[in-house]
C-alpha cells in the first residue's frame, strides 16, 4: 500500500515550488528511490513467487515488528509498492492498492465492506458490469442493491437506510458523460455515516480528484488513461491507509494481484501521463465541437460543451474533460450507424478507452446487443449512438477521419 508523494525510502520529494510538484513531476518521480537496484534508472521487475529470509530470527522479526518487506508474491511485490505510491501521489491520496483490473478492485472493496443484509446504492449510469456484480452475485449472499437516476441526489438520499454501507457513482459516467456534484454526493454519505466511492476512470487524476471533495474511495481502471497504451489490465483503489488496510488483507487472500510485467508496463505508462492527458483532452474537446456543428449529428454528449446538462458542474470540478465523446447520428437506424463506424480509417473498432489509439464502438453492438429493446431504452442506449475514445493522434487527422466517415 502506498503513502503520500515520497520516494520509496520515505523521504519527501525534493521540490520547492509553491503548491508542490506538478503532475508530470509526480508521474516521473513519485514513489521511487533515487538510487535503485543495480543503479538502474528504471525500477527492476521482480519475477519472484516467494521471498527468502536469512534465518529463523529474521522471520520472527518480520512478523513481530511488521517489517516493510515482502514474504510471498500474493501479498506484494517491491515494484508494485512503487506504483502504488505513485498512483496515490497523482490522486492526492494517502494510500493506494493495485489490483489485477478495475473490476477486481471494485469487487475487493465490496467484498470487504458488505455483509448479508447490507445495502449498496448506485447511480444508474454506472458501468453495467459493476451493477451486474451486485445484482446477480452479491445478491446471492443477501446484499441488496438499489439503483437511482444518475445525479438525482434527493433520490439517492431517500434510498439510504440503516443498512446502507456504500454509495457508488462514476464521474463522468459512461457513455452519457454525466458529471457528479462531488460535494453533494460526499455530503450524503457523511450525513448518514455511509462510505462513498467514485469511479473516476473517465476523468483520470489529471482532470478530477474526488478525495479533495470528501469522497472516501476513488477507483480507477488503470487499464485506461493511467496505463495509456492498451497493453495491460490493472485497477487501483485510493483512500486512507486505515480504510485500505482490510481490503489489502482480503486482496492477499483473493490473489487479485497484478503480474510483474504488467506492473512494469503501468509504471512506464505513467511516466507520460500528463503529456498524454493534455492531448486526450484537446482531441476530445475538438471532436466534440466538430460533431456539435455537423449536420449529420443529432446530439453530442461531452461535458466540455455548454449544451451538456452538467457543463457547469464539470467546469467547477474538472480541469479538463477527457477524450471520451458520445454522439447520436441524425435519422439513422443501427445499420446506418454501423456503416459510419465501419468507414473509419484511423479509429479502431474496440471497447475500452484511454490508450494512445483512438477507439470507436457502437454501444448497442459492442455491449448491449443481447439486451432487450426495453432495457436498452431504460439505460439510454440508442440504436444511433456512437462512442469515441480519442487517442493522441494529431487533432487534424482525427477530425479528417470523422469528416470522411460522416459523408452521406
Amino acid at each position: 500500500m502506498s503513502s503520500k508523494p515520497t520516494t520509496s525510502n520515505g523521504q519527501d520529494l525534493p521540490f520547492s515550488r509553491a503548491g508542490g510538484p506538478g503532475a508530470s513531476t509526480l508521474a516521473v518521480h513519485a514513489g521511487e528511490a533515487r538510487q535503485k537496484v543495480g543503479d538502474s534508472i528504471t525500477d527492476a521487475i521482480f519475477c519472484a513467487s516467494t521471498y527468502t529470509f536469512a534465518n529463523t530470527q529474521a522471520v520472527i522479526d518480520y512478523i513481530q515488528q511488521k517489517q516493510p518487506r515482502e514474504e510471498y508474491g500474493r501479498y506484494g511485490n517491491p515494484s508494485q509498492r512503487v506504483v502504488e505510491r505513485k498512483l496515490a501521489a497523482l490522486e492526492g491520496g494517502e494510500a493506494a492498492l493495485l489490483f489485477s483490473s478495475g473490476m477486481s478492485a471494485l469487487v475487493g472493496l465490496l467484498m470487504t465492506l458488505m455483509n448479508s443484509g447490507d445495502e449498496v446504492i448506485f447511480f444508474d449510469e454506472c458501468y453495467h458490469r459493476s451493477r451486474e456484480f451486485c445484482t446477480k452475485h452479491l445478491s446471492r449472499f443477501g446484499v441488496v442493491t438499489h439503483q437511482v437516476r444518475a445525479c438525482d441526489y434527493a433520490a439517492m438520499e431517500a434510498a439510504v437506510t440503516p443498512r446502507t454501507r456504500l454509495l457508488v457513482s462514476e464521474s463522468p459516467t459512461n457513455p452519457h458523460l454525466s458529471v457528479v456534484d462531488l460535494q453533494k454526493f460526499a455530503a450524503i454519505g457523511k450525513r448518514h455515516g455511509v462510505a462513498t466511492l467514485i469511479d473516476a476512470t473517465l476523468a483520470s487524476p489529471y482532470n478530477l480528484r474526488p478525495i479533495q471533495y470528501g469522497v472516501d474511495y476513488v477507483l480507477h481502471s488503470a487499464t485506461k488513461y493511467l496505463g495509456g497504451h492498451n497493453d495491460l489490465l490493472a485497477g487501483v483503489l485510493i483512500a486512507t491507509q486505515e480504510k485500505l488496510e482490510p481490503i489489502d488483507k482480503l486482496r492477499g487472500i483473493m490473489g487479485a494481484i497484478n503480474s510483474p510485467h504488467n506492473i512494469y508496463l503501468l509504471e512506464r505508462g505513467l511516466k507520460t501521463f500528463e503529456l498524454r492527458m493534455q492531448r486526450h483532452n484537446a482531441n476530445g474537446q475538438a471532436l466534440a465541437e466538430f460533431l456539435d456543428r455537423h449536420p449529420r449529428v443529432e446530439k453530442v454528449y461531452y461535458p466540455g460543451l455548454p449544451s451538456h446538462p452538467y457543463y457547469d458542474v464539470a467546469r467547477e470540478t474538472m480541469s479538463g474533460f477527457g477524450g471520451l465523446v458520445t454522439f447520436l447520428v441524425r435519422n439513422a437506424d443501427w445499420q446506418a450507424t454501423a456503416a459510419i463506424v465501419d468507414r473509419m480509417q484511423l479509429a479502431r473498432i474496440a471497447p475500452s478507452l484511454g490508450g494512445v489509439e483512438t477507439l470507436i464502438e457502437q454501444p448497442l453492438v459492442m455491449s448491449y446487443f443481447e439486451a432487450t429493446p426495453q432495457d436498452r431504452q431504460k439505460w439510454g442506449i440508442h440504436d444511433n449512438m456512437i462512442r469515441v475514445a480519442c487517442g493522441i493522434e494529431n487533432t487534424e487527422d482525427l477530425l479528417a477521419d470523422f469528416e470522411q466517415a460522416l459523408r452521406p
